[in-house]
């Protein structure tokens, strides 16, 4: 299994992930042109796309969801919740989506994986992460949440490799340009995830993960150097033995794309 991040931060987030015979894709929240020109220019394909996983409905995580399902024949799923306001808000389309609801804790197949919805807190109708599994190989996908709790962490222990928030920096926000409003929500329960946050996980699961790529960095309040060099200090001694990356964006930095291989 392989995850490449595609895009991710608050321009747009999308993840595709590999398997050997099948592939998905998390989220869409670039133009289809530019989703399918990154996963060509990734090395991935279209062939064996199976579905659109949505994790929420915000702009930056659907904004091409309807129209590459449409392009590449290929259904969406999604919770209730995310379901209401991604399709139910539309006018009638000529051509309408294979849409397909899922609920927390419940496993679905799609192509050659198991997928199991879980639940995160942020500010959306009824968000969720996912977790991937192939054989006996699971990748976790969590890029909004503002908090972690016991539920969560233990569908993180459960996985090998893991693609987490780690959206700001708490000084870099204090001190920022955002309207105090904004710098609520972001710090809220229902927000995001800091830097010190997403340490903290990796503290619990740097012996038990292979490989976690923090993602959804803000790119006011946040840096690449400032979300590893946190997460790789809190790992302390197990550091050399957990690769942790950044997902970047084309442009953004000398490596992309950023991607998890097991």
């Amino acid at each position: 299994m392989r995850c490449i991040a595609l895009a991710s931060g608050s321009k747009g987030n999308c993840l595709y992930i590999e398997g050997s015979s099948s592939s998905l894709l998390v989220d869409a929240g670039l133009s289809r042109r530019e989703i399918l020109s990154r996963l060509h220019a990734a090395g991935g394909s279209t062939e064996h796309l199976s579905a659109i996983l949505v994790t929420h409905e915000h702009i930056d995580h659907i904004a091409s969801v309807e129209a590459l399902a449409r392009h590449l024949s290929i259904p969406v799923y999604a919770t209730g919740g995310t379901l209401l306001d991604l399709l139910d808000s539309r006018p009638a389309h000529r051509n309408p989506i294979r849409a397909v609801r899922v609920d927390y804790g419940e496993q679905f197949i799609v192509g050659d994986f198991s997928v199991e919805a879980f639940e995160v807190s942020h500010d959306a109708r009824e968000p969720c992460g996912f977790l991937v599994t192939e054989n006996d190989l699971t990748i976790g996908c969590c890029t909004d949440t503002g908090m972690v709790n016991d539920r969560m962490m233990n569908c993180f222990c459960r996985c090998d490799a893991l693609v987490l928030e780690s959206n700001h920096c708490p000084e870099m926000l204090k001190n920022g340009p955002y309207p105090e409003v904004l710098k609520r929500r972001i710090r809220s329960r229902r927000g995001h995830l800091s830097n010190p946050d997403a340490a903290r996980c990796v503290n619990t699961l740097c012996t038990r993960v292979h490989t976690i790529m923090l993602a959804h960095l803000s790119e006011m309040n946040n840096t690449p150097e400032k979300a590893l060099a946190t997460a790789r200090q809190s790992a302390g001694l197990f550091s050399s033995d957990l690769e942790i990356t950044v997902a970047t964006n084309p442009g953004t930095g000398p490596a992309w794309p950023r991607s998890i291989r097991l």
